[in-house]
């Protein structure tokens, strides 16, 4: 069943949204990883010794469309080390350097082929965030699939506010086209390329919304 809202209720959105969409990443998903299976290989290898036993791949829960919880998958980039007390350490204390580049280059991120896969994820839609950012207000942004880049990633990612990324995934729902994920997924090419927005400028990882920011 494909929900939408009032605002988007043109039938180019349902045909494309709802019935294209799902196929065109499913067959576009599968020839990529015949392609890059043996990076994933050695970057899973790599990891493994460099986390120091913290394994390569990291799961967590994620809300996906309609709120529907599933486990995200992304390579590792930080070990496991934890202070005299038992706590981990600062993020900018467990991020190695190789997970250092493998975040800057967006390599983190490929697993979540495997979610488009599954059809918990598309290739261009909002970023699927933690669960407690549910809310009312964001609501909207799950009445599509989460997606590996989105619009708010190509028109800031980190280096913008959590407000300006949840009114540019809003302003993606209603808009949703094939030519818009077209140019998405161009403006995500050129911005891994030339590492763009990688970071915030406050922090090494990404920083917590805490409803304000």
């Amino acid at each position: 069943m494909c929900f939408l809202s009032s605002s988007s209720t043109h039938n180019r959105f349902i045909m494309y949204s709802c019935f294209f969409k799902r196929g065109i990443d499913f067959i576009l998903v599968l020839c990529v990883l015949v392609i890059i299976w043996p990076i994933l290989l050695f970057t899973t290898l790599w990891l493994h010794f460099a986390n120091k036993g913290a394994g390569a791949f990291f799961r967590q829960d994620r809300p996906g469309q309609f709120g529907k919880i599933f486990k995200v998958i992304k390579f590792k980039t930080m070990t496991d080390e934890c202070d005299e007390d038992g706590n981990l350490l600062p993020d900018e204390k467990r991020l190695t350097r190789i997970g250092k580049f493998v975040r800057s280059t967006s390599i983190d991120e490929l697993p979540q082929l495997l979610n488009v896969l599954k059809g918990d994820m598309a290739l261009v839609g909002p970023r699927p965030l933690l669960p407690q950012y549910l809310s009312k207000e964001q609501a909207r942004r799950h009445e599509v699939r989460p997606g590996i880049t989105g619009w708010a990633q190509v028109n800031g990612r980190n280096a913008i506010s959590w407000k300006k990324k949840f009114e540019l995934d809003v302003w993606y729902v209603d808009h949703c086209s094939f030519l818009l994920d077209l140019r998405i997924i161009f403006l995500t090419v050129r911005k891994v390329l030339i590492r763009d927005g990688i970071n915030s400028d406050t922090s090494a990882t990404i920083e917590a919304f805490n409803g304000n920011n």
